[in-house]
């Protein structure tokens, strides 16, 4: 008998009227929201103006849930055009299944091409939605709780997920709730983030590669305690193979770009009105004491001499009035 474990819900859909309310898409709406307005805070504090995180977010997250979705189809074919399936599935994203990979991949090209049309600089825009990113992973974690999907081996720990379902292959019993660890690994990702970007003025795009470095190490050994079916490759599991990939590449950027690019971007928005003190400092090399001091001292003459007494003043205009004028 099970003294404790996560339950499972008895259905994925709540019905508002005749309106369905789908608990896989309502996690990945949450999560889009709290990425922008994450985003907006940080783009804001480093000089950007307010409403430009969400004017792109509105090329990126189109661009992502098509990304996410090729990359699980395209990985999974086998569950939408093997015989007995219907290829239409494939386009019921409700049902689950969005790659991150190709979300990421994707999302960052429709980025671009919104930063673009705004004359913004696009590793700019990485380092400031970075952490909102990771924030909105957790949240929609926990859309695959809803549809009980993507859990981990069988365990009896206290907090072992509940399965009830039996739809799909399902086999009911106590596992691993991958979806929760991912969840965790995810807040914890959005919160080195932050940390990092504040102590190390990480700028450049260095901000959103280490998001993704450090994602990676976590999806690692979270995908290796899957059970779901998956494609293998010398005995691994395709997204381990993706995760360490993308993690050598994120990680050579960050040693290349902080040589190449060091320091922090000092403007991030062409024309915005707000500047960033932070970023200044870090792109001019001047302290905040260093600034206090010059605007404290007392501005010299060309010449290096002492300003003219009153006395000597008095006499160069009594000699500039006798003199003949000039017609």
């Amino acid at each position: 008998m099970e003294l404790a474990y996560i339950p499972s819900p008895s259905h994925g859909v709540l019905y508002l009227g005749p309106i369905p309310l789908r608990g896989y898409a309502f996690c990945i709406i949450i999560g889009v929201f709290l990425a922008v307005w994450l985003g907006n805070k940080r783009w804001v504090a480093r000089g950007g103006r307010a409403g430009t995180v969400a004017d792109i977010a509105v090329w990126a997250v189109p661009f992502g849930l098509v990304g996410g979705r090729l990359y699980h189809v395209i990985t999974d074919y086998e569950l939408y055009f093997s015989p007995g399936r219907d290829w239409v599935d494939a386009f019921k994203v409700w049902q689950g299944g969005l790659g991150i990979w190709g979300a990421i991949a994707l999302g960052a090209l429709g980025a671009w091409i919104g930063a673009r049309r705004r004359g913004i600089p696009m590793p700019a825009y990485a380092d400031a939605v970075a952490p909102g990113i990771a924030f909105a992973q957790a949240c929609g974690r926990w859309g695959n709780w809803f549809n009980q999907e993507l859990y981990g081996r069988e365990t009896h720990v206290p907090w072992a997920l509940h399965i009830t379902s039996s739809e799909g292959g399902r086999v009911p019993g106590y596992y691993h709730p991958t979806f929760l660890y991912e969840s965790l690994w995810c807040i914890g990702v959005g919160f080195l983030v932050i940390w990092a970007d504040r102590r190390f003025k990480l700028g450049h795009g260095r901000a959103f590669a280490l998001y993704v470095a450090s994602y990676c190490v976590g999806r690692g050994w979270i995908e290796y305690m899957r059970v779901d079916d998956a494609h293998h490759i010398l005995g691994l599991r395709l997204n381990d193979w993706t995760a360490m990939i993308v993690f050598l590449l994120a990680v050579t950027y960050i040693v290349v770009s902080s040589k190449l690019r060091p320091g922090r971007e000092a403007v991030v928005e062409p024309g915005a009105s707000g500047g960033s003190a932070e970023g200044a400092d870090v792109a001019g090399g001047e302290s905040e004491g260093d600034s206090v001091g010059k605007a404290g001292e007392e501005p010299e003459s060309e010449s290096g001499s002492e300003p003219e007494s009153e006395s000597d003043s008095a006499e160069a205009k009594d000699e500039a009035a006798s003199a003949p004028k000039k017609s």
